[in-house]
């Protein structure tokens, strides 16, 4: 069954009983068939945009032409295998300017997932993500969070043990859950906007779930928290990786038993009810326009708009 959001539904055989195995994976970059994946910076390597045709490419690199990069690696990551063949992603952030590089200019360039996220295939996009948020995980983990002491990569790039003997902990990748909600009254929905979203740019509710709360306490906490409104028949949707850099998103639909809103300031700038019929005539400009394509969101506010919430 194909994923219903961006970012989820790689098709990858994540292959966990692999990982501990480093001689294997080693190995595996003399496997003609082995592919690696070049981040930077948690930025994806797209071929040349001149040489596209119709839509972004991930660049997917034989590992026996690409010896040289993983020697630049500062992490080779092991994440899965692809109709049996291997996948690799090679954190190469230790490189000073990718574009001036000899061996990666001629490759493609680095962006930001966001900004072609909406225009890879479902899968593609999915194994992008799937490795920046490894590669950010890397980056925020270099030292234990019990003793302090700088920790190392082991099993193929999915823990960091501390380095200290006297401590030995293993830490492991994590997402952080967050819960988001299209708030309606039947007729009407309620979106929100943040100050410093792109102008125009409004979206459903949103807040990260509290130690202690499940989730659909924590969206009638949110909602209330944001906008003063009461809820209730909070219903399961879907859920969305979003690695921008590290949540996972699980989306509800909740209906209103008030409709009057007093907006918290702090969490948001502004907050109102829109009928199907706005949202429909949505200018997509500056004034006004629907969450970015690849989110949850979006997903929300489409499905309730054909009367599926």
């Amino acid at each position: 069954m194909p994923s219903i959001n961006f970012y989820s539904g790689s098709g990858l055989d994540r292959a966990e009983h692999l990982r501990a195995d480093a001689e294997w994976l080693i190995a595996q970059l003399a496997n003609p068939t082995t592919r690696l994946l070049p981040l930077w910076r948690t930025k994806n390597m797209i071929e040349a945009r001149t040489a596209m045709r119709e839509a972004p490419r991930p660049v997917w690199l034989p590992s026996l032409k690409a010896a040289h990069l993983v020697e630049l690696a500062e992490e080779m990551i092991f994440l899965g295998l692809r109709d049996g063949e291997v996948r690799i992603a090679l954190d190469l952030s230790a490189v000073d300017e990718p574009a001036a590089h000899p061996d990666l200019a001629p490759l493609g360039e680095f962006v930001d997932l966001r900004e072609i996220g909406p225009l890879l295939p479902r899968d593609e996009g999915s194994i992008l993500a799937y490795a920046r948020g490894l590669v950010h995980w890397h980056k925020t983990h270099q030292f234990c969070g019990r003793c302090g002491h700088l920790t190392k990569s082991t099993n193929s790039g999915h823990v960091r043990r501390c380095s200290n003997e006297d401590c030995g902990a293993s830490h492991f990748p994590r997402s952080d859950p967050a819960v988001i909600m299209l708030v309606h009254d039947g007729d009407r929905c309620l979106l929100g906007r943040q100050p410093f979203w792109p102008p125009g740019m409004h979206s459903v509710l949103a807040g990260f779930v509290e130690p202690g709360e499940s989730l659909e306490e924590a969206v009638i906490r949110e909602v209330y928290e944001e906008v003063k409104l009461k809820v209730d028949r909070v219903t399961y949707h879907s859920s969305q990786p979003w690695p921008f850099p590290s949540s996972i998103m699980l989306g509800f639909s909740a209906r209103a038993l008030t409709s009057e809103i007093e907006v918290d300031e702090r969490e948001l700038e502004s907050a109102r009810w829109y009928t199907r019929e706005e949202m429909l005539n949505s200018p997509e400009d500056e004034t006004f326009r629907l969450p970015r394509r690849d989110s949850i969101a979006r997903r929300l506010v489409e499905d309730w708009l054909k009367g599926e919430a």
